[in-house]
């Protein structure tokens, strides 16, 4: 008896030592509510702890003007609830509280630049009138393609929806496929519900368009080191990469083109507002030398 208490024993300690050194292998996991749950990013400040509803309406502030395209649409709580699917996967929630505050801003510059009806007397500035659209007003064309795995749906229109505009079926397949909702057969979605308006967008620049290329994320919060290629292309971490990454020879590679420009002073002026400053926009803000990651007439994308 006194063989089999000892056995015991030292099974007790094994047991222990292996779950200690398991314990410590695992990365460190947090759970912060509905806001963040799961994972190693939610032990760091989260979305609300940085950015809240007031800098929300500064950023935005004409969107529900009587004269924008969208009234009663856009709101803060839709982009938070759209966030929380991403903040555990690292979307701001990466890094300190700078590079947490630049990427929510990078992110929102983009948003800012595509959704707004600013114009160069637009009261307020053109800068103040993001979010004032959901929908592409005058589509040219019915965005369809059935060479794709995404078939068109008869009756459907692809034209830009969203907060990142999505255009053409075999994005609305892609992305509708990502979120687990049919975007494919209702794209219109994308114009009825702010907070899968907002997710598409973030499913967007939280994804690489293929292996071995960075996300717009991975850009922004320096998760992205550059190959001996890319630094030839001139492509580097920082904010033109994310133009890069979202629009490639659309608007980069260039020059200092007007679209890339108001992109990136949406971009700075949402800097100005949420309380860092344009000085901390980071290094390589434009990318108007850059070869583009996916050349369009090889390449396509979730926003063009």
């Amino acid at each position: 008896m006194g063989k089999i208490r000892a056995w015991s024993a030292v099974l007790l300690v094994l047991v222990a030592a292996i779950a200690a050194a398991e314990a410590k292998s695992k990365p460190k996991v947090c759970n912060k509510g509905w806001e963040c749950s799961g994972s190693i990013y939610c032990c760091n400040e989260t979305i609300t702890d940085y950015f809240q509803v007031y800098q929300f309406e500064n950023l935005f502030s004409k969107r529900n003007s009587p004269v924008a395209h969208a009234v009663g649409f856009w709101d803060y709580q839709s982009f938070i609830t759209a966030a929380s699917v991403f903040e555990p996967l690292g979307f701001g929630t990466t890094g300190d509280k700078q590079t947490k505050m630049r990427e929510v801003a990078a992110f929102l510059g983009h948003v800012g630049s595509k959704t707004s009806c600013g114009y160069g007397v637009a009261t307020g500035g053109p800068l103040a009138w993001g979010l004032c659209y959901n929908h592409e007003m005058s589509p040219s064309q019915d965005y369809c393609d059935d060479n794709y795995l995404y078939k068109c749906t008869e009756g459907a229109q692809y034209y830009g929806r969203g907060a990142l505009p999505v255009y053409w079926n075999y994005n609305y397949g892609l992305i509708g496929d990502a979120l687990k909702v049919d975007l494919l057969n209702h794209p219109e979605y994308l114009e009825q519900n702010a907070t899968l308006a907002f997710q598409a967008a973030m499913w967007r620049w939280m994804t690489p368009m293929k292996k071995k290329q960075p996300s717009a994320h991975d850009a922004i919060v320096g998760n992205w080191k550059p190959s001996k290629n890319d630094t030839l292309s001139k492509r580097l971490p920082g904010f033109g990469l994310t133009i890069n990454i979202l629009y490639g020879d659309q608007i980069c590679g260039q020059g200092y083109i007007d679209p890339m420009n108001n992109i990136i002073s949406h971009y700075q002026y949402y800097l100005d507002l949420i309380g860092i400053g344009r000085q901390y926009s980071g290094d390589n803000v434009d990318c108007a030398e850059q070869v583009a990651f996916n050349p369009s007439y090889k390449a396509d994308t979730a926003t063009s």
